[in-house]
């Protein structure tokens, strides 16, 4: 498989199970669109023409070759120097890897991390909040983000990959998106009546259940195991945390209880104050679920041999005893 069409099979993918829906994720190309049209020539070799085509801006190749024949990949939640001389110590032992691919955003998807986040509002208009609420929410928490950003050294690991000439590609929100679909529709589905019910839903997936083992499982952290459940958000997608001030706003909506990957301090106790019930399913376990969810789809009919590091550990829901 070459690295261009796992990259675009991804891309298309993490569209496909977009929260969204598909009419906002067309809208935000055709403003992508828009917003090159409207460079100036010489501004125009500076845009992300990746922009066109993709709308996250936090997953992307991040070094080289688009043809490059790809059947070896090492996996990891977070690739970092030390995962980059992991694949070339690999390949000396005699495990080639043809692809390092990272969820964690690096390099120009890391800094450009906070474009994504945008995308929030839209999901919380499915849920209720009116868009010119949403979006005015967010607007001061993406500039915050994005201050935050700009100082750090974003380019390390993708500098390591290139003087170890490997590929490198992260995707994130694709991944992201994964995880949302799935737990959104099983909540839905099943309905859980009160927050333990919901607690022994999530447990029963072996991400979860592998985290719990290890001393990280689901938590309630604000709520109890009586409370009623309700109606279920599954805040798990969107570049990363949004505003504090959101939760007045769901509640008013009618959502009753959160479930997320994790949460701020601030967060949490805003939730607190507007008796949201919170759910933290867990950060690097969630994001095992929504990495092997991509894969599954990435990996069908390729052949890919599929290495885990960095937090990850590979679950195959494809094969037929899945």
């Amino acid at each position: 498989m070459k690295l261009i069409d796992i990259y675009n099979k991804a891309i298309d993918i993490g569209m496909q199970h977009d929260p969204r829906g598909n009419d906002p994720v067309l809208k935000a190309l055709k403003r992508a669109e828009k917003a090159f049209d409207d460079q100036k020539p010489g501004e125009k070799e500076l845009f992300d023409r990746e922009t066109l085509s993709n709308p996250y801006s936090d997953s992307r190749i991040l070094y080289g070759r688009e043809d490059a024949d790809i059947r070896t990949v090492l996996v990891g939640i977070d690739i970092e120097v030390g995962e980059v001389l992991l694949a070339e110590a690999l390949g000396r032992r005699g495990t080639p890897v043809d692809l390092i691919l990272a969820h964690h955003p690096e390099g120009m998807a890391y800094a450009n991390l906070y474009e994504v986040m945008n995308m929030q509002s839209d999901i919380l208009q499915r849920f209720g909040v009116p868009i010119n609420v949403a979006e005015g929410l967010m607007e001061s928490r993406v500039r915050e983000v994005e201050r935050r950003l700009m100082p750090l050294n974003h380019t390390r690991a993708v500098d390591a990959a290139r003087l170890m000439d490997i590929p490198f590609l992260c995707l994130h929100t694709p991944a992201d998106n994964m995880v949302v679909h799935f737990l959104q529709k099983l909540f839905d589905e099943k309905k859980p009546e009160t927050l333990s019910d919901l607690l022994d839903l999530i447990r029963e997936i072996p991400e979860y259940k592998n985290a719990a083992a290890q001393g990280s499982g689901p938590k309630i952290l604000v709520g109890s195991r009586t409370r009623t459940a309700g109606r279920v958000f599954v805040d798990m997608t969107g570049g990363t945390e949004g505003s504090k001030d959101v939760f007045a706003r769901l509640v008013s909506a009618g959502v009753n209880t959160i479930v997320g990957m994790h949460i701020s301090e601030d967060h949490r106790k805003e939730a607190e104050k507007h008796h949201m019930n919170v759910v933290i399913a867990g950060h690097i376990s969630s994001d095992n679920l929504g990495v092997n969810l991509l894969l599954d789809e990435l990996n069908k009919g390729a052949g890919l041999q599929i290495i885990g590091c960095s937090g990850f550990t590979r679950v195959d829901r494809s094969s037929p005893a899945s």
